[in-house]
Formats: structure tokens, C-alpha cells, sequence
């Protein structure tokens, strides 16, 4: 039997969002902050909840993230940037997404990551909250509350304002000395120096603070107020200037907007000023450029740039020169990948954008812009759905996620928009149910539903498509009802297409409530429907659906006909996502016909796919057929461990395998019946407990391990076999520590649990774990297990 490793996680950052940024990849110094850092760490020791608040560009976030990367504050560091989220509403699933929590159900976005990090000791970074303050300060009470092993670090421009917050208000770099601007000893030991220094030789390699530019030195620094932001932007224009010459402009820059707004803080006014002045530097249409690049919330790509932006003064090559003239000044910042670029801003130069984009009077031409290249993109990915782009059009989408929501918002806020928003969210539908962002969806669908007029075409769809995402989040009677209205809808416009998908997800609504028979009829007519408009996709959709109904009707064979030729057509087109249910519901078949090797063969090719399609349902439906194929094989701890698995999916996702049909259900309590009867239902039990907190993609890595889909194919090929015996092995071979840590296994206990019990470290017990295994020739934690309840 293939072995699992033990759960124990070692310290580690996981930056999990569009625009977050890890310190331990950063491309340039961190200067000037170690007893701050310091101070940080001892401050997160004593208060769960620490938030470094300062001006903008004095640089809250590179502080925190160094904090971050050398603290040791339990399992994960978890790092999620906030600056692309632009509403409230979106705070909470913005975190959760970062955070790999699966979007497939209809519970609130907190719920889900209460769950998601219950029993870690973590420490959550949250960056860039003060455009969000109320919601960011709600979540993090409800966090706190909910958590007690959580920390959090947030960076701010002023405080969430929640009681037990420990305030951190970061300075800018210490500056050198009036005094020290004609001395004679070194200005090494000054931070705001040495960062100036650093970053111009980025630009020019020979720069050195020397008796000639070093009275301008210290000028520049202490009128830069020590800012690090301010600093790097003035280190780019020692490109091109002499220190003394940059220092001439900026004063002159400073004591205009000083007289224009004295009640500004000192610090904003001279990074207001500079930037003001790294304006200036730009020619017309790298400044027209730089206003309507503020549409984009988060990097995009250079299509999206040139199919956004590229019209009037900066049509054809005109855009692609003003973008390398911004990237060149540190204005945009180009964000590499292979050959992969994306073009994103600073928040604060984001937001200086947006100034000149409502002073230049294209801002809602720009938002239409925006949102009608999304719905072209989204509407791509549904015409070629049935193809080989199915993964790449997925991956894109996922990156653009934040444009994406930005899009729908402006779509639902702005008057006589709602009806092209809901075609965006009903174009993105496998964006929402393959992507992994059900509830994100479902969300902005019926937001948009509210302000449709009754009987349009885009009324119609949107309901279908909100059907589906209801039926799978296990709400049967909301989803009846918009299909009736869909279904009334495509009667009056005669419009086929939309005729097909309301029989088709009809037909799911009675194959999940158990009237197979009229789930089958339906099927048929929607597969006929989808032929007549040549929707190949959602005819296989269909078909595999159909094959799942004619599988639990006892009509196994004909479900492997229809699965031969679903698999057939979509390998034929290339397409994976269809292909992957259809193996699933080949291997229900054969199991029902009583060939257990080749369901296993079916599944395995199944759970091989979702390796890339993160499908969190067809991984969680996937890895119960996997349990059952172990229960089969005679394997009742492997089937145990995945049976543990895949209820740690669904939790994740926030359905459970009854929602999929009365069925289905019945067959997984056939299995583990059968389990606990072979192991007893306590060791059973606890097996399922150990391998009830996996991921989801742990889940497919682990269930294709015990599946033994990866290597030896043809192991374990003895259908209905009992269970092995346990290995007789002396106790005697174990350590104390060694046999108190094998009990603490066999009640389900991770490492990371185990260590807490004992008082000990997990990497010790890691290699106590490591040992046991060793000296009883086992290759898992199920064996284990199984040893205890047998010699105790």
C-alpha cells in the first residue's frame, strides 16, 4: 500500500494573491529597518493583532513582508495584498481566494476560511487596508474571535481601530544631519543614504556619495523626509541628472504644493511632489498612458493594455512606446514570468492616475472599455471551451480575477450597464464552476438579475447560469425557480440555445432529487438542443450528466456507451474538463458491473486531469469513487484514508457528497459500511479522521498515491481480497517516546497535533514518525494504526 507523509508544515511565506510580493524573492536590499524589524517580531509575540500604519511610500509593505519572512509564529505565514480589491463586499472572499479556500459553495466567505485554518498556528498578513477599513477590521475581529492559535499583520495608513490592536507607526529612514552635509566622515551608517545609494547604482553602477555631490546627498535625503519610495523614484533620475540637479527641481516642486495644501502631512506633500515631478518627465501620451492605465485594479496583460487603452493619441505603436517610456521610469512596473509579462502600478501611482484620469474626461469611456474587452476575453474561452485552450483560458482568467470583479462593479453601479455586466458574469460561468469561484459568482449574478428587465436574452442566460451554480451549492429550490422563469424566457424568444441549457440543468435538478427516468428524457433533449445550435461543449456537458443518470438506474452499460463516446469526442477536440466526468462516471459504471481493475483504470485517468484543473466538485466526487475502488480491492485502511480526504474536500468547498443525489450517497454508506466491518468501525474512524484536514490538491496528489495510479499499475488487483494482516512486530523495537507517539497516530493525531500534545517540536516529531515507520517496515500512518489497535 503507497504511504502518505505526515502532515507537519515548516515555517514558510505563501504570498497567494495578484500583486502580493514575497521578501524572500525580492529583487532588490532591504535597508535600514533591522531594529524595527526586531521591534515587529517581539510586538507579534505579545499581541495577536499588529498593525504597521505611516504615510504611503514609507514602506509598510516591504517591512512587514521582511517581518514576516523571519518570523516564526507557528505553521504558515500567509500573505494576502488587498490593494487590487476595490469593494468592501469583496473583502472576505478576496482573503479566502488568496488563500486557496475553494469558492463552490454558498456559505459566508469567513466561515470558510474559519474552517480552512482552524487548529493552525498562523500568522496572516494583510496588506494595503486602508481604502477597506471597516471591512478589513471586521473580518480580522471575526478571525481573532473565531481563531485563537491566528496572528495577524496588517499595514495601514491609519489604524483598524479594534480593541487589543497594537499600533506600529513606521518612520521613514533616518536622514543624516544638516552638520553632516559638509563633514568629512562616511554617511554609510545612515539608512536613507545607503538606500539612495543602492538604488542608483541600479541605474549607474559607479555611483558613489563623493565631496562633490555630497552636500546634495544629504539635501535630497532630508527633503525626501527619508521616504523609501520617494528615494527609489529620485534614484531612477540620476539616469539622466546630476544629484544637484534633482535637488533643483524638487525644491522648486515643493514649495508650490506646500503653498497649495498646508493641512497635508509634510511627508505626503513631498512624494506628491515627486511624483508630480516624475509626471512632468513624461512626454503627452506616456502621460495620457499612465491616467488611463488607472482603470486596471491589478497587472494585466499587453492585450488587455492595447485593447483598453490603445485608441485615439495612443492607437498602434503610439501605446507600445508611451508603456516602454513608463516602464523605463519606474511608473509602471513590468511583472516577468518566462515569457509571461504583465503591467501593473504602485497603489499610490495607481491612484495618481486616477486623478488625471477624471481631470482628462475618459473615465467612463475607459470603465466601458475595460469591461466590454473582458466580456470579448470571457466569451473566447466559452467559444473554444471545447478545445485544447481549456487550462490556459482558465489560468488567465484566474489572473485577471480582480479586473474581472472591477468590471462587474462598474457594470452594477453604473446606470443602464446591469444588462452588459450580467452577459460578462453569465460569459464567465466556467470561470465561476471550473475556476473555483461559485460563490464569487453566484454573488454578482443575482446583483445584476435585480436590475435585468423581464423576458430579455440577457435575463434569460443569467438565470440558467445562476441555476447551475445553485444546483452545485445543493439550493434545489432557488434553482427551480430561475429555471422556470429562464425556461418561460427562451419560449417567448424562440432562442434554442438557451432551450437546451434550461432541459439540460432541469434534468441535473431531477437527477440529484432522484427521479432518474425524467432526468434521462431530459437529458436526450438537451443533447438534441445543443446538436441543433452546434454547442459541442454543452452536448458532452450533457452527455457525461446523462451518463451519471443512466449509471444509477441501473443501466450501467449504456453509461459506458455514453462515456466511450464523450471521451472519444472530447479527446478528439482536445477538450479535458468533459473528458474528466466522463471517467469518473465510466468508473461508477464498471463498479456496478462488478469490474473493479477497470474502475480503477477510469478513475485514475479522471483524478490525472483534475491534477490541472483544480476542480475542487469532480476532485471531491473523484476521490469517493477512489474510496470505493480501495473497499473493493479489499484495501479498508486505504479506503478509510480516502474516504477521510474526500470529506475534507467537500468541507472545503462547502457541500457534501448528498447533494449530489440520494444515490450517490447510498452507495458511499454501502462502502463504508464495508470498511468498518473489515477494520471496526473505531480504527476506521480514526483513519478518516487523520486524512480529514488534506487540501484539495494534496487530496489528488495523496488519492492517486493510494490509488496506485502512478506506479505499479497493476498492483492490488484482487477484487473483494480481505485486508492484509497487520505485521507481527514486537513493541519491544519502539522507543517509549516512540510507542506514546504511535498510540497519539492511531487516534488520528497529525504531527503538527501530536507536537502540541507532547510539548515538543514538530520537525521532532517528524523524525520520531520517520523512525517508527522504519522499525516496523511500514509505509504509512494507516499501518500504524492498524499495529496499535492490534497489540493494545
Amino acid at each position: 500500500m503507497a504511504g502518505v507523509a505526515g502532515d507537519a508544515r515548516a515555517p514558510r511565506v505563501r504570498s497567494r494573491e495578484v500583486g502580493a510580493k514575497d521578501p524572500t524573492t525580492a529583487l532588490t536590499s532591504f535597508i535600514g529597518r533591522r531594529q524595527t524589524v526586531a521591534a515587529l517580531e517581539a510586538e507579534l509575540r505579545t499581541s495577536r493583532l499588529v498593525t504597521v500604519t505611516g504615510p504611503g511610500g514609507v514602506g509598510k509593505t516591504r517591512t512587514a513582508l521582511t517581518v514576516a519572512a523571519g518570523a516564526d509564529m507557528g505553521d504558515d505565514v500567509l500573505v494576502v495584498e488587498l490593494a487590487s480589491v476595490t469593494e468592501p463586499s469583496q473583502v472576505a472572499p478576496a482573503v479566502a481566494t488568496a488563500l486557496g479556500v475553494p469558492d463552490q459553495s454558498n456559505r459566508d466567505a469567513v466561515d470558510r476560511l474559519v474552517d480552512h485554518l482552524a487548529g493552525w498556528r498562523a500568522l496572516l498578513v494583510l496588506d494595503n487596508c486602508e481604502h477597506l477599513l471597516e471591512a478589513s477590521a471586521d473580518l480580522v475581529v471575526r478571525l481573532l474571535g473565531a481563531l485563537p492559535e491566528l496572528r495577524i499583520l496588517t499595514t495601514s495608513r491609519e489604524p483598524l481601530g479594534i480593541a487589543g490592536e497594537r499600533v506600529h507607526l513606521l518612520a521613514p529612514l533616518a536622514v543624516p544631519d544638516e552638520a553632516e552635509a559638509s563633514g568629512t566622515a562616511a554617511l554609510d551608517h545612515v539608512p536613507a543614504v545607503r538606500l539612495l545609494v543602492d538604488r542608483a547604482r541600479s541605474v549607474l553602477p559607479d555611483f558613489a556619495v563623493t565631496p562633490e555631490n555630497r552636500e546634495a546627498v544629504v539635501t535630497l535625503c532630508r527633503q525626501l523626509d527619508g521616504l523609501p519610495l520617494a528615494i527609489e523614484l529620485a534614484a531612477l533620475r540620476l539616469r539622466s541628472l546630476s544629484v544637484s540637479q534633482v535637488v533643483e527641481r524638487l525644491d522648486r516642486r515643493f514649495t508650490l504644493l506646500a503653498g497649495t495644501d498646508r493641512s497635508a502631512d509634510s511627508r505626503q506633500r513631498s512624494l506628491r511632489a515627486l511624483i508630480d515631478w516624475s509626471h512632468d518627465l513624461c512626454g503627452p501620451r506616456e502621460r495620457l498612458l499612465w491616467a488611463r492605465m488607472a482603470v486596471f485594479p491589478a497587472a494585466v496583460d499587453l492585450e488587455t493594455v492595447e485593447r483598453v487603452c490603445g485608441f485615439g493619441e495612443l492607437a498602434d505603436d503610439h501605446l507600445l512606446d508611451a508603456l516602454d517610456g513608463l516602464v523605463g521610469k519606474s511608473i509602471v512596473v513590468a511583472e516577468r514570468d518566462g515569457e509571461h509579462v504583465r503591467y501593473g502600478q504602485f497603489v499610490t501611482l495607481r491612484e495618481y492616475g486616477a486623478e488625471l484620469l477624471v481631470s482628462t474626461g475618459e473615465a467612463a469611456e475607459l470603465c466601458r472599455r475595460h469591461r466590454d474587452h473582458f466580456i470579448d476575453r470571457a466569451a473566447l474561452s466559452v467559444r473554444r471551451w471545447c478545445g485544447p485552450h481549456q487550462a490556459a483560458d482558465l489560468a488567465r482568467l484566474r489572473e485577471d480575477h480582480p479586473n474581472l470583479v472591477a468590471a462587474l462593479a462598474w457594470s452594477a453601479e453604473t446606470p443602464g450597464e446591469a444588462p452588459a455586466g450580467a452577459w460578462l458574469a453569465s460569459l464567465l460561468r466556467y470561470h465561476w464552476i471550473a475556476g473555483g469561484f461559485l460563490s464569487n459568482g453566484r454573488r454578482w449574478l443575482e446583483r445584476l438579475l435585480g436590475d435585468l428587465e423581464p423576458g430579455t436574452c440577457e435575463r434569460g442566460t443569467a438565470l440558467w447560469v445562476t441555476a447551475w451554480v445553485a444546483l452545485i451549492q445543493g439550493d434545489r429550490a432557488v434553482a427551480r425557480e430561475y429555471l422556470r422563469e429562464s425556461a418561460t424566457i427562451a419560449q417567448q424568444l424562440g432562442d434554442e440555445a438557451m432551450q437546451g441549457h434550461v432541459a439540460n440543468w432541469r434534468a441535473l435538478l431531477n437527477l440529484f432529487e432522484g427521479d432518474l427516468h425524467a432526468a434521462i428524457e431530459l437529458y436526450r433533449q438537451a443533447i438534441r438542443l445543443h446538436r441543433r445550435v452546434d454547442d459541442v461543449a454543452s452536448e458532452l456537458t450533457a452527455a457525461f450528466q446523462l451518463a451519471m443518470a443512466q449509471a444509477y438506474a441501473d443501466h450501467p452499460r449504456d453509461a459506458l456507451r455514453t462515456c466511450s463516446t464523450v471521451v472519444a469526442r472530447a479527446s478528439g477536440e482536445g477538450e479535458l474538463w468533459n473528458r474528466a466526468y466522463a471517467h469518473w462516471a465510466a468508473a461508477i459504471s464498471h463498479l456496478h458491473l462488478g469490474d473493479v481493475p477497470e474502475a480503477r483504470t477510469a478513475i485514475a485517468q479522471a483524478m490525472r486531469i483534475e491534477q490541472d484543473f483544480r476542480d475542487g466538485v469532480c476532485t471531491a466526487l473523484c476521490i469517493e469513487v477512489c474510496s470505493w475502488v480501495a473497499a473493493s480491492f479489499g484495501r479498508a485502511s486505504d479506503a478509510a484514508a480516502l474516504a477521510g480526504m474526500a470529506g475534507s474536500v467537500w468541507r472545503r468547498i462547502g457541500t457534501a457528497l448528498k447533494a449530489f443525489g440520494p444515490h450517490a450517497f447510498a452507495e458511499a454508506l454501502r462502502h463504508a459500511e464495508r470498511v468498518d466491518e473489515a477494520i471496526g468501525e473505531a480504527q476506521a474512524a480514526s483513519i478518516r479522521a487523520q486524512y480529514g484536514e488534506v487540501s484539495v490538491s494534496d487530496a489528488v496528489r495523496l488519492g492517486l498515491e493510494l490509488l496506485g495510479g502512478r506506479k505499479g499499475a497493476a498492483r492490488a488487483r484482487q477484487p473483494l481480497a480481505p485486508p492484509p494482516p497487520v505485521p507481527t512486530v514486537d513493541a519491544s523495537s519502539l522507543t517509549s517516546r516512540e510507542r506514546q507517539i504511535a498510540v497519539l497516530i492511531a487516534r488520528g493525531m497529525s504531527n503538527r497535533a501530536i507536537a502540541a500534545e507532547l510539548t515538543i517540536s514538530p520537525r521532532t516529531v517528524d523524525g520520531h514518525v520517520e523512525r517508527i515507520l522504519r522499525k516496523l517496515d511500514f509505509s504509512s500512518r494507516s499501518q500504524v494504526a492498524s499495529w496499535v489497535a492490534a497489540t493494545t
